[in-house]
């Protein structure tokens, strides 16, 4: 079983690989030349009498064979691990740049859990496929030929009998591993299952506590588990079927050999040493092929991991991963002429979008739910690229700049933050990780989070715990506002940066930013209408369409879906 995308990867290592198999092949050799030393001894001292003092130096020959054998063996499975290392780490890298190249909208359609999975032993597996299984394929094809030209000369019988029953070895690992296939895909397929299930647990402990829920999810991950076992324990059992198939015909064809040698050695057709060098050689004849069948199934995990690993490497990413590096500028105008937008085949989520963002102006976008403002943020900070139209930073499409470039411009303070499991000041470092840490101590300050640091138990080095469960909502928006600070980006959005919070937090953070504001190109996505009244301008967004936009007061007067959307809102007010 040979899989053509893990061969590339083999071929980035190939001086490591090429010496793995070379190791082997030199293994191979000094596996005919023991088995021939050996014989010699045998014959000397059995057949002719020989003494000690007269087979000492054959015996130290075969010595030195044995350990030398011993070593190139032991050096062979160290550069087979080395191989299947750097490969593992290669892919690794790779898997997750992909991951950030797509993107959260392509996050949001995975389960973390199995992408977890994945990340770790769908590619662990992999040790196995290039550290044991792909080498010995290569030794199958080379040691039993070395083995037949010692053989055929000696006795042609014999070397007959090892090369048509060879075949019979893999031909049956096949057979048998076909049948295995399934449940490998079923196994891979059920941990991946378990393992994003038994998180999404995890995270949802507290709901599921609330609603009385968490003895189900049990039973359920219960049910999973011994799904799991069954499936593995088939596997383990084609497995173990396999090795006694292997090693029954392997023993049957050595008999065979063994059989063979003794009748024409009782008719005195062949000698002793000859006769005895032939049989120590025939189960070396089938050890490469018996450890390739061994290897077979782990081999089969690997594909079935390398499958799911391909998939996602082979999903395109957005086109602006690498393209025009420029400079960060101190002010960006931002530009969007008939921009649409639409998923695949789905109805179009926008339409004909084109307005202006200057420098220094605040722009507020608003709109009933599902109207495309969030696909709108998406599309200008180049997680996804419109399906039609341009947009253009200070004259340059977006899709030609590379898109960490044009992302260090902008910062984003989300309507919920997304805290990391780590320090405050790694989290704060986020914005800008070059900064000082007098720079740091700066942002959240401007933040008005650093009076609450400095009181923490080990201040800025303090551990908030994943998801920032340790901190207020208050408390995790400052800190991303922090990070804004420390960014320092030209571009900034913000995406209801005060919902959720109480009137009194939500004031004092709104305060905030109007610090942040000062000298920003501003775009303010606006769920709750109260934060918008200020603003510059106001883009009104319904059903993927651009329909209104205008100053607060100039919009009420026209008594469009603006005015319509501060009707209702102040009618949930009060």
């Amino acid at each position: 079983m040979i899989d053509k995308r893990l061969l590339k990867e083999a071929r980035k290592v190939r001086l490591f690989l090429a010496l793995t198999i070379g190791l082997g092949i030199a293994t191979g050799l000094l596996v005919v030349l023991q088995a021939k030393t050996m014989a010699s001894i045998v014959s000397q001292v059995f057949i002719e009498n020989a003494h000690l003092a007269q087979v000492q130096s054959p015996l130290l020959l075969l010595l030195g064979f044995m350990v030398s054998r011993a070593f190139l063996a032991w050096f062979s499975e160290v550069s087979a691990h080395r191989v299947a290392a750097l490969i593992k780490g290669d892919l690794r890298r790779r898997l997750l740049q992909h991951l950030y190249d797509l993107g959260p909208i392509h996050a949001r359609g995975e389960r973390t859990g199995e992408l977890t999975n994945l990340m770790l032993e769908g590619i662990e597996s992999l040790e196995d496929y290039f550290a044991k299984y792909l080498p010995q394929l290569v030794l199958v094809a080379t040691v039993p030929c070395i083995i037949l030209v010692f053989v055929v000369p000696i006795d042609l019988a014999s070397g007959l009998i090892l090369l048509f029953t060879a075949p019979l070895i893999p031909f049956f690992m096949i057979l048998i591993g076909k049948w295995a296939d399934h449940l490998t895909k079923r196994q891979w397929s059920l941990l991946s299952r378990l393992s994003a299930h038994f998180l999404d647990v995890l995270q949802g402990l507290a709901t599921l506590k609330l609603f009385g829920r968490s003895k189900d999810q049990i039973r359920i991950i219960g049910r999973l588990s011994d799904d799991f076992r069954r499936t593995t324990m088939g596997v383990l059992r084609v497995a173990f079927l396999s090795a006694l198939v292997l090693e029954l015909l392997s023993t049957i064809s050595t008999a065979l050999v063994a059989v063979a040698l003794g009748l024409r050695l009782v008719y005195g057709h062949i000698s002793f040493e000859s006769a005895f060098f032939l049989i120590l050689l025939a189960p070396e004849f089938y050890l490469p092929l018996r450890l390739l069948g061994t290897q077979f199934h782990a081999g089969m995990n690997g594909v079935q991991a390398a499958n799911r690993i391909y998939e996602i490497l082979n999903k395109p990413a957005p086109r602006n991963i690498s393209g025009i590096k420029v400079e960060k500028p101190e002010k960006i105008h931002l530009s969007l002429r008939e921009v649409h937008f639409s998923y695949h085949e789905a109805s179009p989520i926008l339409q004909g979008i084109s307005f202006d963002l200057c420098p220094g102006q605040r722009v507020a976008l608003v709109g009933p739910s599902g109207a495309g403002k969030s696909t709108l943020v998406n599309l200008l900070m180049g997680f996804i690229q419109p399906t039609q139209g341009t947009i253009e930073v200070n004259g340059i499409p977006l899709e030609n700049l590379a898109g960490n470039a044009w992302r260090h411009m902008i910062a984003l303070v989300p309507q919920n933050p997304y805290i990391f499991y780590g320090t405050v000041a790694e989290n704060i470092l986020l914005g800008r990780p070059q900064a000082t840490m007098d720079e740091v101590v700066d942002a959240a300050k401007r933040a008005e989070i650093h009076d609450f640091i400095k009181d923490l138990p080990q201040g800025y080095a303090t551990p908030v715990g994943e998801h920032g469960l340790r901190l207020s909502g208050g408390q995790a928006q400052r800190l991303v506002i922090a990070r804004a600070f420390l960014k320092n980006a030209p571009v900034l959005v913000l995406d209801e940066a005060t919902a959720g919070l109480d009137p009194f937090t939500e004031l004092a953070i709104q305060e905030t930013l109007e610090q942040l504001i000062v000298g920003r190109t501003v775009l303010v996505i606006a769920h709750r209408l109260a934060t918008v009244y200020g603003a510059e301008r106001i883009l009104v967004l319904r059903e993927g369409k651009l329909v209104e936009q205008g100053q607060h007061q100039q919009l009420m007067a026209q008594q469009g879906v603006y005015y319509d959307l501060v009707k209702a809102y102040r009618g949930e007010k009060g």
